[in-house]
């Protein structure tokens, strides 16, 4: 039996799986000085959505690095369902009600807060992953799919897996070179082409969408022009599609100013975009774990880096964390909310985003 990866990421830029554990670290600075000191030639694996908590990064026994996702033989999966929303959509309703009385709050610096909402997937039989991201990639060849063990994190991650495909670049480094591409604002696809245009069309007319994608650009762009000696940041964003969504992206690309910069430094650096968190990030941060509890891995970033300090780094979203024992699975989801976000149109949306870990896993919609 082929042993299951211990971490992939399979996207348009390539494909790295990685096998057993050589070396675990819950702690990035202790990764990040493996890499320096010589004593690691790669590190792989998550960050949590609060970099505050316990990383899950590791030195893998093998590496590869190549085009595409192995041959694996992939089996059939269970029947899947939905056992619970968490919490129920009035609940979330209320969550983004209050976040909304938090950012009209006349002494409130709050602009922006993503809140998400989670459902608990229950499975037949035992679920395999190499399935799943191969039904990941299937569906949306433009995505990276992912795979990382979450095991070195310890306590209830021992033995747990984050699956999923995301359409979001956090920041990439090859030699002096970084890119990323960050995704904000979304309305859902139609498999009727004129209604599909007529969504992707308004989402780019959108202010509300417009303002939330500018303060995700404008924080990334402030984190990385210290760290870039040329940084250019396309001037209008422009549509990106998934499977299941259209997206506001924006192009970004920097060259360093110090080559000593790795990619580990670069998505600390950057993670959690507003995007993922909010503006400010601290006080959004802080309401997401008041309002939510904590996220743990959801939204945080999966990748790896090398000793020469290149990596590649995705935000962990449109997936979810499966069990230790591969019976369950909890899928997230989230949307972010500003002043002139509308409470069911945000629930509607998270609904849309969990289309595509729910399609890959065969789960009625």
């Amino acid at each position: 039996m082929i042993a299951v990866p211990s971490f992939v990421l399979s996207g348009p830029a390539g494909t790295v799986v990685a096998e057993g554990v050589q070396t675990g670290y819950d702690d990035v600075a202790a990764a990040s000085s493996a890499l320096a000191d010589g004593s690691a030639d790669v590190v792989v694996g998550a960050l949590p959505f609060d970099i505050r908590s316990k990383a899950a990064l590791l030195t893998p026994t093998t590496v590869t690095f190549g085009d595409t996702l192995p041959q694996w033989s992939t089996t059939a999966l269970p029947a899947v369902r939905i056992d619970a929303m968490l919490p129920a959509p009035e609940e979330h309703r209320a969550r983004i009600r209050a976040a909304l009385d938090r950012l009209t709050a006349r002494e409130s610096a709050l602009q922006k807060v993503v809140l998400a909402r989670a459902l608990r997937l229950v499975a037949d039989g035992r679920l395999d992953e190499r399935t799943i991201l191969h039904r990941l990639l299937a569906a949306d060849a433009e995505a990276t799919s992912y795979l990382a063990d979450l095991s070195v994190a310890g306590g209830d991650y021992t033995g747990c897996a984050l699956v999923g495909a995301s359409p979001e670049l956090l920041v990439a480094r090859a030699g002096d070179v970084v890119t990323c591409q960050p995704f904000a604002g979304s309305a859902p696809r139609s498999p009727d082409p004129q209604i599909d245009a007529a969504n992707g069309a308004a989402l780019a007319e959108s202010a509300k969408n417009r303002h939330e994608h500018q303060l995700v650009v404008d924080t990334m762009r402030a984190a990385l022009e210290p760290l870039c000696a040329d940084l250019d940041v396309a001037a209008q964003p422009q549509l990106s599609r998934t499977a299941a969504l259209w997206h506001l992206s924006t192009p970004i690309r920097g060259r360093l100013r110090d080559i000593s910069t790795t990619a580990i430094d670069l998505a600390l650096a950057l993670h959690p975009t507003p995007a993922v968190g909010g503006v400010p990030t601290r006080a959004a941060v802080d309401l997401i774990a008041q309002l939510e509890g904590d996220r743990g891995f959801y939204a945080g970033a999966v990748g790896w880096c090398d000793a020469r300090g290149d990596g590649r780094w995705v935000v962990a979203i449109r997936g979810a964390q499966l069990s230790a024992d591969r019976h369950t699975a909890l899928a997230q989801a989230g949307g972010g909310i500003v002043a002139e976000s509308d409470p069911d149109d945000e629930v509607a949306e998270t609904t849309t985003k969990f289309k595509t870990i729910l399609s890959a896993l065969g789960v009625p919609q």
